[in-house]
């Protein structure tokens, strides 16, 4: 299963109906039923969009099936993207990454070690 990000942008007629139900996206959300898709999260947002939802999906097409589903019930227009872990972008020797992911944050030429940062 992959994860999806989908930004949503309310279009003039998904404004009216949040406004007149605020609810009506979790309801939509909830509603629309594509086979093995799941949704992860759904989170109201400030900036360009209005909405994120991350949901899990065996392929692009069916994502894609759920995002169309979803704006049409909504009234929202929507961008996905694949969300690739970022564990998988890296080689497996790289110290710089390594240490990023597991939280000990060690400058870029640096390496972090048990006894902290060491120059390289």
């Amino acid at each position: 299963m992959a994860n999806y990000i989908l930004l949503m942008k309310l279009t003039p007629e998904g404004q009216h109906a949040v406004v007149s139900n605020p609810d009506s996206i979790a309801e939509a959300a909830a509603e629309v039923h594509v086979p093995d898709v799941t949704g992860l999260g759904l989170y109201a947002v400030l900036g360009p969009y209005d909405f994120v939802s991350i949901i899990q999906a065996p392929d692009n097409e069916a994502a894609a099936r759920y995002s169309i589903q979803l704006g049409v019930r909504v009234g929202v227009s929507i961008t996905t993207m694949p969300a690739v872990p970022i564990a998988l972008l890296h080689e497996r020797d790289d110290p710089d990454i390594d240490s990023l992911i597991a939280g000990r944050e060690a400058p870029i030429g640096e390496i972090a070690g048990p006894d902290g940062p060491t120059r390289v």
